[in-house]
């Protein structure tokens, strides 16, 4: 598909999650009393609830959607792996037992976001200084290196919640499986994304170079350990303000840049941004879901994700190996 075409389409599907999510609700909406709303003229009652509780909700869930989904291309280049998504080098894991850990101490709001923010970045570190020496050879150390790491995250994490106490239970659960009840800082996700679109579609053409394997780039010019360091560096950062923003929400960085690529090739000036608008238009919807389909109960919204991303990753995969058997 052509590249403009799709970036329209995604726009309009972008607009129309957004002005869904702000429609729905226990207190219903439709489009005039929203626009009312908006300018200040409608029911002042809807008004706080779309503008103070659902719209720094439906801008965080777009751009933690967005952020996930462009760190879930670069690893996919990074590691030259079609299943490497944003945390399968263990920053969620780092970012999940600090965050726990300030829970269990009766930490709050802010708190839990530096914690989840500070630790993180620690992961992040441990795992590039330990594998920097192969970053310009293969993406195998590096791929070897988060995956112990996070293993390790994983027990700390299940040491935790069996020492946990109970009423601290289900705070701690909601956060691992994502949750957007108290995300109101919509700004750091939005800005880093934007900021990655800009940065991914300079070095597009090093990414489709670097797709290919390292030997073919490095003949062509591209700069390897650099390169590597950079899409290391942001995908760790995307993922880290995703993690914290709303806990841990898988397969919109597994799922959306395959379906990408699926319908509009693999250029990445047409992967990167394609995919921030997919994947945060793909939370957005997921988000909605969690909060009305059981209202007044709210679910946790990784749970919808997953539900919505399984079938539609088995169904890539079939079309993948269809495509195969035709080729051959």
């Amino acid at each position: 598909m052509n590249r403009y075409l799709l970036l329209s389409l995604l726009s309009l599907t972008a607009l129309f999650s957004l002005l869904l999510a702000l429609m729905s609700g226990s207190i219903q909406a439709d489009s005039a009393a929203l626009w009312q709303s908006i300018n200040n003229n409608g029911d002042p009652i809807l008004r706080d609830v779309v503008l103070q509780l659902r719209l720094p909700r439906v801008l965080a869930a777009f751009g933690t959607g967005a952020s996930l989904a462009l760190a879930g291309a670069m690893m996919q280049v990074l590691l030259r792996n079609p299943l490497a998504d944003p945390y399968i080098l263990g920053t969620s894991g780092g970012a999940a037992v600090a965050a726990l850990l300030a829970m269990l101490l009766g930490s709050t709001g802010l708190i839990i976001d530096v914690a989840a923010f500070g630790g993180a970045l620690v992961s992040t570190l441990v795992v590039f200084t330990i594998a920097q020496s192969g970053l310009d050879r293969a993406p195998g150390r590096l791929l070897l290196t988060g995956v112990v790491i996070a293993a390790g995250w994983g027990a700390a994490i299940s040491l935790i919640l069996a020492l946990a106490p109970e009423h601290n239970l289900r705070g701690m659960l909601f956060w691992l499986m994502g949750d957007f009840s108290f995300a109101s800082r919509a700004a750091p996700s939005l800005v880093l994304a934007f900021i990655t679109i800009v940065i991914g579609v300079i070095i597009a053409p090093a990414l489709n170079l670097l797709a290919t394997g390292d030997q073919q780039a490095a003949l062509l010019g591209v700069a390897i350990r650099p390169m590597r360091a950079l899409l290391y560096f942001l995908s760790s950062l995307l993922t880290a303000v995703a993690v914290t923003t709303a806990g841990t929400v898988g397969f919109v960085g597994l799922v959306i840049p395959h379906l990408i690529r699926l319908i509009g090739g693999s250029d990445h000036r047409t992967v990167l941004p394609c995919s921030a608008l997919a994947g945060g238009s793909l939370l957005v919807l997921a988000d909605t879901l969690a909060r009305t389909i059981a209202a007044p109960q709210q679910l946790p919204v990784g749970a919808i994700t997953a539900v919505l991303g399984v079938p539609l990753f088995l169904v890539l995969l079939h079309h993948m190996g269809t495509n195969k058997r035709s080729g051959s």
